[in-house]
């Protein structure tokens, strides 16, 4: 059974940046998996932010997509040394401001999300 738990969320100020990471476990090695990332800002519905193909027990990833909206300021990347698939944000805006949740699509499993906020 994939877990899933993600972290690295907190308060950080416009401009600066937020490394999130997502540890998951319960992965077949030799086995491709797709991850994603979403966020659910207050008051809105949660959304697809950024996805990356992993091979588990390999340092392969491929199909990185990013949503139009933050292309051009995230990057999603596998960490082999802490087994975590990361979310990088630079520069944040206020608007990145949400619960940030992992997501393995083809199990169906999420995490419990972490909460970032930005603010001055």
């Amino acid at each position: 059974q994939v877990h899933i738990v993600e972290s690295g969320g907190g308060l950080v100020q416009p401009g600066g940046s937020l490394r999130l990471s997502c540890v998951v476990s319960g992965f077949y090695s030799d086995s491709w998996y797709r991850v994603d990332w979403y966020r659910q800002a207050p008051g809105k519905k949660r959304e697809l932010v950024a996805g990356i193909d992993i091979l588990v027990g390999d340092t392969n990833t491929r199909d990185p997509t990013y949503a139009g909206s933050v292309a051009d300021r995230f990057t999603i990347f596998r960490d082999d040394f802490k087994n975590s698939v990361d979310l990088l944000i630079n520069p944040v805006v206020a608007d990145d401001t949400a619960v940030y949740f992992c997501n393995v699509p083809g199990d169906n499993a999420w995490g419990p999300g972490t909460q970032a906020t930005v603010a001055s």
